[in-house]
Parts: C-alpha cells; sequence; structure tokens
C-alpha cells in the first residue's frame, strides 16, 4: 500500500485487496461476528506484543495495530462506511464530552 493516504483511500485499497484476495466485500460474502472476533484477535495480539515490548518488526506492536486499521477498514469498506466521516463526527462529539473519572476503573496520567 502507497504512504501517504486518507483513510478513504486505504479503505479503498484493503477492498481491492479483499476482492482480489477472495476475502469478501458484500456483507452476504462474510460474517460480522467472524470479522469482529477477528478484530478482536488483532488487538489481543497487539497487547501480547506490548507486553513483552515487542514493538517493532514481525508480530510487533508497530504491525499488530496495522493489522487492527485494517481489518476495521475492511468491514467498513463491506459496509460502505466512511471511517474518514465517522472519525472526524466522533472527535467533535469527544470534544464536548466529559467523563467521570471517579467512576471509571482505568488508569490516566
Amino acid at each position: 500500500m502507497a504512504e501517504g493516504l486518507t483513510i478513504r483511500q486505504l479503505t479503498e485499497e484493503v477492498m481491492r485487496l479483499a476482492a482480489e484476495k477472495g476475502f469478501g466485500v458484500k456483507p452476504e460474502e462474510v460474517s460480522v461476528p467472524e470479522k469482529i472476533a477477528l478484530i478482536h484477535s488483532e488487538v489481543s495480539e497487539a497487547l501480547r506484543a506490548f507486553r513483552y515490548k515487542n514493538l517493532d518488526g514481525k508480530k510487533g506492536f508497530a504491525e499488530e495495530l496495522a493489522d487492527i486499521v485494517i481489518r476495521v477498514a475492511h468491514l467498513a469498506g463491506i459496509y460502505g462506511i466512511n471511517l474518514e466521516q465517522e472519525i472526524i463526527k466522533k472527535g467533535e462529539y469527544n470534544k464536548n464530552r466529559v467523563w467521570d473519572w471517579d467512576k471509571i476503573n482505568e488508569t490516566h496520567q
């Protein structure tokens, strides 16, 4: 894939590759639960790579994050979701969003 792609262009490239490799490009050609499980597996692989300080290279944290984005772009492309637009929309919403950190069991620094 080429460098400097927009999210929309990246999704188009992922869909082109999916069609070429037979991964499905229409809703009736895929199982959404399976695709979500595969996204989850990539997230788990990223966590494992990070925990074991494998940040770069094969099966490294960076590669696993890329796998997550590719799988999400594939699922979004199948359903015609404009990820770029949705990310911008969500970012705008989050600008004014307030979290009650006392009620959330997360660590933030």
